[in-house]
């Protein structure tokens, strides 16, 4: 396997030393050194931003951008963002709002013409926090060979989503669904009267000066576009082709560190919706129950032992990314990998602790565990809680991946911490682990642990 190495020290940007403090050098060296030692086993290549007050004080680039041409990566070049996308859809919805185009408690079934009872009580609202109950599009099968290259019109995810039934009765739970943003995206097309793409484009974009933000295109030539990879228990290899179209609303935009800042100025500095409504979309969602989600209106808002966040992350083939903003210290970081490997997630949370001054977390492990042990894993587990609910537990490559029944998790790592415990580099931010319960020797069982534990039982 290559060493990439060489190429650690490509750009090194940060803003003026003028200004910085000690305290900030010190991080500066810590956060490069850290990235430095670990990148290469995340990903052929990663860019990363880190600004404080209003001001970058690190940017810098790593490893390789293409490894056929072995080219450096830059911090200007412009990578896949994945469900970072949500962002910019939830934040033109709410732009419809704020001109009286639309309500967040209009029925969805205003803009979207299908005949169901089943989606008569969903509202826009519902859709922006994952609280409708319909089920993530990721999951339906098609039974065409290799769909995921194939173009979709939004509609026809819709014709195929409203026959099935709902996973729970609108606002009682959330449950992160892509569905959700596609619908939305297709309402901005339909009360708007343009494309998503020009929608973004006009209002969103070219507002905020956002000229490295774009709506991926295989065909468009688009100025710094890199390569993603995919990697298995041994290598690197070239990512698949994915058809945009099937992302769409719910993760189809390419950016780059620059402009995910930028983006992130322009958000605090109101430029593109009052402070009411962004204050409101960075809020969490209240239940029927009383009890509030960790979602508002396009981000993730989590406490991160002890400081609040607000952010997103993004996971498609070939690419990572994570960007999380701590309002209380006004510290943004941005992180970008070109490998759709989940370890980011560990390299990300450890550059996010050196930040915001919390307790370092080291790496997870990734232990050798036999195979024979590793088949006794494999099987669909049920939660009793949730009769709607199974985890399946499969092999590929000498490695477990898990797979959630409602699309909403799709070939999740799982990476072993000791014979019977094993952590998944989570995409959205939440420490997730799956311990395996074993009853005189068989296993009956498992923990999913994401802030909750749950029992889940195997069936088969």
């Amino acid at each position: 396997m290559l060493k990439f190495l060489s190429f650690s020290l490509c750009l090194l940007l940060t803003a003026n030393s003028y200004g910085q403090t000690k305290q900030d050098k010190q991080l500066i060296k810590n956060v490069d050194q850290l990235i430095t030692e670990k990148y290469s086993s995340v990903a052929p290549g990663c860019a990363v931003l880190i600004a404080k007050d209003g001001q970058v004080i690190f940017k810098k680039a790593f490893g390789i951008a293409n490894r056929e041409l072995n080219v450096p990566m830059q911090t200007d070049m412009v990578f896949r963002i994945g469900s970072m996308t949500k962002q910019y859809t939830a934040i033109a919805i709410l732009q419809l709002v704020e001109k009286g185009k639309i309500s967040l408690q209009d029925n969805i079934q205003k803009f979207i013409k299908v005949s169901s009872d089943k989606w008569q009580n969903i509202t826009i609202e519902n859709l922006l926090t994952h609280t409708s109950g319909i089920i993530g599009y990721d999951a339906l099968d098609f039974h065409i060979p290799n769909a995921i290259r194939i173009d979709f019109a939004p509609k026809q995810f819709i014709d195929s989503l409203v026959k099935l039934p709902l996973e729970f009765t609108p606002s009682t739970k959330f449950n992160y669904s892509n569905s959700n943003y596609l619908l939305l995206g297709y309402i901005i097309e339909q009360v708007s009267g343009k494309s998503y793409k020009d929608y973004l484009q006009e209002n969103i974009f070219k507002p905020t000066g956002l000229t490295n933000t774009y709506y991926d295109s295989p065909t468009e030539i688009i100025s710094n576009r890199i390569s993603g990879y995919t990697k298995d228990s041994s290598a690197f290899h070239n990512a698949d082709y994915i058809s945009m179209t099937q992302a769409f609303s719910a993760g189809a935009l390419l950016s780059n560190v620059d402009d995910l800042f930028k983006w992130q100025q322009a958000l605090n500095s109101y430029k593109l919706v009052k402070k009411e409504t962004l204050d409101k979309a960075f809020s969490p969602y209240k239940l029927t129950n009383g009890q509030f989600s960790d979602y508002g209106y396009g981000w993730f808002i989590k406490d991160w032992k002890g400081s609040k966040s607000i952010g997103h992350g993004g996971a498609i083939d070939g690419f990572r990314s994570m960007e999380t903003f701590f309002p209380d210290q006004n510290i943004f970081i941005a992180t970008l990998f070109n490998s759709d490997n989940d370890e980011y997630f560990s390299l990300f949370e450890n550059i996010t602790n050196l930040v915001i001054g919390k307790s370092f977390q080291t790496s997870y492990k990734d232990l050798k565990v036999s195979d024979t042990i590793l088949n006794s894993y494999v099987g669909i587990y049920k939660f009793p809680e949730d009769s709607t609910q199974f985890l399946k537990i499969y092999k590929k490559d000498n490695r477990l991946f898990a797979e959630l029944s409602n699309g909403s998790g799709n070939n999740m790592t799982l990476l072993a911490q000791s014979e019977t415990l094993f952590y998944l580099p989570d995409v959205r931010r939440i420490p997730t682990t799956v311990e395996f319960i074993k009853t005189n020797g068989k296993v009956t069982g498992i923990y999913w642990t994401q802030e909750q534990k749950h029992e889940g039982k195997k069936t088969e």
